[in-house]
């Protein structure tokens, strides 16, 4: 693992038994109080989408929003956000989705893309992939194409990246990984 991956996985703080007895919950909120962390990361994925062929950035409710409108400043491309449902207030559609303990349904304005917009997709972490796949399908149903799904973190364990690739046919890029759950 790089370094700078090294660094940014140093400082994501580990919670034992939240939300649930058995969970290892990953919070990522200290790598934003850590200004070394947060460039890092953030420069990480600018350079990784500087130069490709992208139209639209996009990001899932709320923390992909922090990453997918900074990246998408830098790029000088447009943002759009994939909402909780009920957070949107014009047209829009929506899909249900199973989260590792529950469900969860996420909704994308009609006008989100046009037909054939090269999207990124970012969240902060990839769990079992549910939340990336629902925002998926919804950029397809608008008429966008993915390019590349993108988090800070993923848990291989929980199989989320490689069912994220089964399901969509669409890479998985992450700064670092924890193994476990």
């Amino acid at each position: 693992m790089h370094v700078q991956s090294e660094y940014i996985k140093s400082r994501i703080r580990t919670v034992p038994d939240w939300p649930e007895k058995g969970v290892m919950f990953r919070d990522i909120t200290p790598i934003f109080q850590d200004p070394i962390a947060l460039r890092g990361f953030m420069d990480a994925f600018v350079q990784r989408y500087l130069g490709m062929d992208i139209d639209v950035v996009a990001g899932i409710d709320a923390r992909g929003f922090l990453l997918g409108v900074t990246v998408a400043y830098e790029l000088n491309l447009p943002f759009v956000p994939v909402r909780k449902k009920g957070k949107l207030p014009w047209n829009s559609i929506s899909e249900k989705y199973d989260l590792e303990y529950g469900t969860a349904e996420i909704e994308l304005h009609k006008d989100a893309c046009k037909e054939g917009d090269r999207v990124i997709l970012f969240d902060d972490l990839i769990a079992t992939g549910g939340t990336m796949i629902a925002a998926a399908n919804l950029i397809k149903r608008v008429g966008g194409s993915l390019v590349e799904v993108a988090a800070i973190v993923d848990l291989p364990d929980l199989g989320g990246s490689k069912k994220i690739q089964d399901v969509t046919g669409v890479p998985v890029y992450s700064i670092c990984t924890f193994d476990g759950h």
